[in-house]
């Protein structure tokens, strides 16, 4: 029989008497002769053996026990113990105020105070249960099953069929306490009753006959065909439907059935319906192997689509569909190999069907080797883009983009030495080719002086070769490099003087460090190579100090320069404040070519840039970063990212706005963003929710798409019910941006979810 643990104490417990090989030898030796031998104790026959050629019969199932009190009637051939009895046999125990065995015919009667605990580890509570020599266990009346794996399940009364299911009638079941914080009996929130209950002990398997959800004591909805595993093991069946309504697509009803096939893979299947679409199905695997897992999911439709996305209307009805499938695969301790596959059949199904809002999808393949002093990689990825406006044939499919580092020996001139090659071929079906291989060397030395200072020298080398297709169809100028083959050679040299101070202040500790560093290096042919990884450029606090502040390998910052910082940190109880700043200076002017105007490395003395964090416990988080223009300290990026409040009442705001300057490079346009969420719980259970984007980037900002100052991009508004067991609630959203027959509108849903009934 199955079950977990109970709500209640037991009174009155007594200190019971253990009965072991030492201390109780006699009365033992009695219980054992008892339990496995058919001739009577008290007629002191001995067996003769059996001889040679008899087969020896099979041992019955030893059960051991102990017990304050033990007896045996000669007359009844029965044995009884009582006080604190214990049972045991292999994984399974019963504990009872009192045991009896009948002898001749083998049964077992345990009453008063019975907790029955199977080898799963679930229990069993009644007041009076027959148990076989076996240790199954038979008719009972008023019984309670705690599973291990959460949840109760009680009954009027349980019976063992024929076949060895323990058949349960006028049962209930549910995952919610049914006591309060002071131990007092409390209704459950919800509960599954059910006129019949067969539980295979042997399947780890519960089935319900006639089964009724009821919420809040009111019966709300059939459950025809639920079962519950016992193990916490997933259980075949339908999942609870999820209702819809969106001004879009209407009324959408949903529905899945989840197919456990095995232990290590299985399989959902979905409909969806609308009143304003076509219908859509959905399908997912999943599958654990010995080397790894991966999982597929794919929608599908027939119905409707937008094709001319100027505004006319343009519809055609084509099949429909979105692709999702990810893997990782571990073939040795070092070599791995993990993948991802996402595609859509065009650039509005996602969010027609409000599937996802990204704006591409990407796919990728990549197989490791990591080891201690190592890292290989060969990988490959191709891009779809969703936007409206872009060029699919302008989008690069990386294949293949090969990695190798190794570092050299423990110890070269007294430093780290580490070498690299990498190798990167972009194909574009109506764009720029580009091919890329380099192989360079790092070396660094960190000493710590007397004084405290830490000091660490850096060299670089490198050698790049490039190859190119097609320049004059990439728009940008300063991105297409030179027609056909180029070399370029690379070599940086730097020092970084770190000297912390550390002192008391404020109530706490406090580290003072300010932080020099000088990097030079010759003039390198930037502008030759085409920049396919290095345009999004910006002056930021987490690149101040870098070697390159170009964020991938076609650009490198050359000429010399000196780059000062100072962090401040402190700490005191509940407290912590971090701050940094810094600035770099250049020995000579730098390219304009290279850094366009405004993103602060564009002159000779760069802008400052800083952050600021705050925290206090698990109430407070504050954090902002910025940057100052250097002529009039004009914010130049200004970013805060706050939260306050706990987790059930909170408020997290996120605000960001460049203000650059910069018109004519396409991958560094300003514009200001603001994000708000906050939830606000109503008692202990309560609690209502809701979360906003809008966009605050005006004309002056974004010449190119001439926003107005204020647009909402996504609003969202709920309210939520929650407790240990049961979860609900409704929603409504709104978006504020069409895309092709993705339109604007609001959504209302309505979520529900159980626990141990895996409803979400």
């Amino acid at each position: 029989m199955s079950g977990g643990s109970l709500d209640r104490s037991r009174k009155g417990a007594c200190h019971a008497l253990r009965v072991s090989t030492r201390g109780a030898a006699t009365r033992l030796a009695l219980a054992l002769a008892l339990t496995v031998s058919p001739a009577a104790l008290a007629a002191q026959e001995q067996e003769p053996a059996p001889s040679p050629t008899e087969a020896a019969p099979t041992a019955p199932r030893e059960i051991a026990f102990e017990a304050s009190e033990l007896g045996y009637n000669s007359e009844t051939d029965t044995v009884t113990a009582r006080g604190n009895v214990i049972l045991r046999s292999e994984d399974r125990s019963v504990r009872a105020d009192e045991v009896v065995w009948f002898r001749e015919t083998g049964r077992i009667i345990a009453s008063g105070n019975i907790r029955l605990v199977d080898e799963a580890g679930n229990q069993l509570f009644t007041d009076q249960v027959e148990l076989t020599e076996e240790f199954d266990t038979g008719a009972m009346s008023e019984l309670l099953i705690a599973l291990r794996a959460g949840g109760r399940l009680a009954a009027r009364s349980a019976e063992r069929g024929a076949n060895g299911d323990a058949i349960l009638t006028d049962a209930a079941y549910s995952a919610c306490p049914v006591t309060d914080a002071e131990g007092c009996p409390k209704d459950p929130t919800w509960r599954v009753t059910a006129r019949r209950v067969i539980y295979d002990q042997s399947a780890a398997r519960v089935r319900f006959e006639g089964a009724m959800l009821e919420l809040f004591g009111a019966r709300i909805l059939p459950l025809p065909g639920l079962a519950i595993r016992t193990d916490g093991r997933a259980e075949s069946g339908f999942l609870v439907p999820d209702v819809r309504v969106t001004q879009v697509n209407g009324l959408e009803l949903s529905g899945e059935y989840y197919w456990r096939m095995a232990d290590n893979y299985d399989l959902t299947l979905g409909a969806y319906v609308f009143s304003n679409v076509a219908p859509m199905a959905s399908a997912r695997w999943r599958h654990l192997t010995e080397k790894g897992a991966y999982q597929i999911t794919g929608y599908g439709t027939l119905s409707d689509r937008a094709t001319d996305f100027t505004g006319a209307e343009s519809l055609r009805t084509d099949p429909r569909g979105y692709l999702d499938a990810n893997g990782t695969f571990q073939f040795s301790p070092d070599w791995s190999l993990t993948g991802s596959i996402r595609l859509a059949s065009d650039r509005t199904f996602l969010r027609r069907y409000d599937l996802s809002r990204d704006d591409r999808l990407r796919s990728t393949i990549n197989l490791e080797r990591i080891t201690d002093r190592s890292y290989f990689s060969v990988a490959g990825w191709a891009t779809q883009t969703l936007r409206l406006n872009a060029d699919q044939g302008q989008v690069p499919l990386a294949l293949p983009a090969i990695d190798y580092r190794q570092q050299v020996g423990d110890r070269v001139l007294g430093g780290n030495l580490m070498v690299q090659a990498n190798s990167l071929a972009l194909l574009r079906r109506d764009g720029q080719d580009t091919q890329r291989a380099f192989a360079g060397a790092q070396w660094d030395l960190k000493r710590l002086t007397g004084m405290g200072q830490v000091v660490t020298l850096t060299a670089l080398v490198r050698g790049d070769v490039y190859n190119t297709n097609d320049i004059l169809s990439t728009t940008t100028p300063a991105y297409r490099g030179t027609e056909g083959w180029t070399t370029r050679g690379i070599a940086t040299a730097a020092l970084d003087i770190e000297w912390p101070f550390v002192g008391e202040a404020f109530g706490g500790t406090q580290v003072f460090k300010p932080r020099l560093q000088i990097v030079a290096s010759p003039d390198i042919k930037n502008l030759a190579v085409p920049n396919e990884d290095a345009r999004a450029i910006d002056l930021e606090d987490s690149n101040l100090f870098a070697l390159n502040r170009f964020p991938g390998y076609d650009r490198v910052e050359d000429g010399s320069r000196v780059t000062w910082g100072v962090d401040w940190e402190l700490q005191r109880p509940g407290w912590r404040v971090r701050s940094t700043i810094g600035q770099s200076f250049r020995l000579d002017a730098p390219d304009p070519a290279l850094f366009p105007e405004g993103t602060g490395l564009s002159e000779r003395v760069t802008d400052f840039v800083g952050r600021t964090e705050v925290r206090f416990r698990n109430l407070v988080s504050f954090t902002h970063r910025f940057r100052l223009d250097k002529d009039n300290f004009a914010v130049r990026r200004n970013e805060i990212d706050a939260t306050i409040g706990s987790r059930r009442t909170y408020l997290e705001v996120g605000y960001l706005r460049l203000d650059r300057n910069i018109q004519t490079v396409e991958d560094l346009r300003d514009r200001e963003e603001l994000r708000a969420a906050a939830r606000v719980a109503i008692g202990r259970k309560w609690s209502v929710f809701g979360s906003g984007v809008f966009n605050l980037t005006d004309p002056e900002e974004d010449p190119v798409f001439q926003p107005d100052g204020f647009e909402p991009i996504r609003t969202r508004l709920g309210v939520a019910y929650a407790d240990d067991c049961i979860e609900f609630g409704a929603t409504w959203r709104r978006d504020f941006i069409d895309a092709g027959d993705a339109r604007r509108g609001n959504a209302f849903q309505l979520f529900f979810a159980l626990r141990n009934l895996g409803f979400r």
